[in-house]
């Protein structure tokens, strides 16, 4: 979504995370401030487990400073202990997030979705990251 800085686009996307149950807030604990958001998604038993994680929204100030890269890091280690793979679908356009996951050793999937959003066809292309890949990363190591 690239209007999601809207806040009646952003309450909505909020208010979704929050009725799916996986909705994660990040939080500069030496400010006391919240500045961001991820979820956990589409949880599949089916073949040792997946998951899906994304829908981060993190404030741009924090960009380029580490942020996600611990936060992907603390949520795979996490989703490890249940599933052996973590999915993540983003945006054909979405550069910036697609290099971002390339960055913490996902890999690009055959897999694609297409999805509809205010009236568009939006293509997502799927990328993972299994446990054992993980378990070989950098991420692992903390």
């Amino acid at each position: 979504m690239y209007d999601r800085w809207r806040e009646d686009v952003f309450r909505d996307f909020f208010n979704d995370a929050l009725a799916k149950g996986g909705a994660l807030a990040v939080i500069d604990k030496a400010k006391g401030k919240t500045i961001g958001s991820s979820r956990f998604q589409a949880y599949d038993e089916e073949d040792g487990g997946s998951v899906e994680i994304g829908w981060t929204f993190l404030d741009p100030r924090y960009w380029g400073k580490g942020h996600n890269h611990e936060m992907k890091r603390a949520m795979l280690a996490h989703a490890f202990n249940y599933v052996s793979r973590v999915d993540f679908r983003v945006g054909e356009t979405n550069y910036r997030s697609r290099q971002a996951l390339e960055n913490i050793g996902a890999e690009r999937t055959r897999r694609t979705e297409l999805a509809r959003y205010q009236g568009k066809r939006l293509l997502h292309i799927v990328y993972e990251i299994t446990k054992e890949s993980f378990a070989k990363g950098t991420l692992a190591e903390g």
